[in-house]
């Protein structure tokens, strides 16, 4: 796979060094290979900066506590982050940072030293903000599944581990239901006792009565990072934004809603379990406001500075 770098193969940092993408591999003793036992943050990059990313490394730290190495995450993950851009001549990326514990014995305890395995993934991805455009090809159609979010009491909800088998149950689902008339883009899973939740990768709001809403942060879901700017862009905007425990008849009878992840970003829903909702007023509005804050925060308001200038 090629970057920026005149067709050259991408360029990886795993464990302190760069290397070539056919030669960046881990050992099948890593944990995070054997059982899943590794944090991880997906992120954009805008204008050489990743967005948001003193929120996803306090969540990656966080993911590492819960797992229990929290020393594993290295102080110079920034340094790393912006060496491997930096090789990669890449400016708007796909990035991807991802800690585990390490090589280990063969055996489902894990020793109390760690010695982590870090690796730095990124990918060319287009610009974003203002003047850019959505990756995705166009509005989501959903789909409710069989699979089930798994109670904090089994899984802690709040941690992004390399264990991500119930989002993947989900997308195998949608996958077995397609048919040549119809193939669902995200699964919407709900709580085990039939609350909706979030997406496979997605976070879920819907617009209902002039209100925004979303699944409350006390369920079963992992809060997105996109998911608290949208919610902070609404508030400034004065708009209602609600959090509490809803059904699918809720998103089902929405007047829109929409998707969001550090790389769709804000995605309209163009239709639910084949009822079709569609991208209203308030979805294209905080589309906007949140392509506007990209733009201001990674590629700079040249209007913004020049009025500032003037006055």
């Amino acid at each position: 796979m090629s970057g920026d770098r005149d067709g050259e193969e991408l360029l990886f940092h795993v464990t302190g060094d760069l290397v070539p993408a056919s030669e960046a591999t881990v050992s099948v003793r890593d944990r995070g290979f054997m059982y899943g036992d590794g944090a991880f943050e997906t992120l954009r990059v805008y204008g050489g900066t990743p967005f948001e990313w003193d929120a996803h490394r306090d969540r990656l730290q966080r993911t590492a506590e819960t797992l229990g190495f929290a020393d594993a995450v290295p102080d110079d993950l920034r340094e790393r982050v912006d060496e491997t851009l930096a090789a990669n001549g890449l400016t708007d990326a796909y990035l991807k940072v991802s800690v585990t514990r390490g090589v280990q014995p063969g055996k489902l305890t894990p020793d109390p030293k760690v010695d982590p395995t870090v690796v730095v993934y990124v990918s060319p991805l287009g610009r974003g903000g203002a003047d850019g455009a959505p990756v995705w090809d166009g509005p989501a159609t959903v789909q409710t599944v069989r699979t089930r979010r798994p109670p904090d009491e089994s899984f802690p909800a709040d941690a992004k581990t390399h264990n991500y088998l119930p989002g993947i149950l989900a997308r195998i689902e949608l996958r077995r239901a397609a048919t040549d008339e119809f193939a669902a883009d995200e699964a919407v899973m709900r709580t085990t006792d039939g609350f909706l939740a979030e997406g496979a990768t997605s976070n879920l709001f819907f617009v209902d009565e002039g209100a925004l809403k979303t699944p409350s942060a006390d369920l079963p879901i992992l809060p997105g990072v996109t998911r608290s700017v949208v919610i902070d862009l609404a508030e400034e905007e004065g708009f209602s934004v609600r959090t509490s425990r809803y059904t699918v008849d809720d998103l089902r009878g929405a007047d829109e809603a929409f998707l969001t992840n550090s790389t769709w970003e804000i995605r309209p829903i163009e239709s639910v379990d084949g009822i079709d909702l569609g991208a209203g007023p308030m979805t294209k509005l905080l589309a906007r406001l949140y392509d506007e804050r990209v733009e201001r925060e990674h590629y700079g308001d040249e209007t913004g500075e020049d009025e500032a200038r003037d006055e």
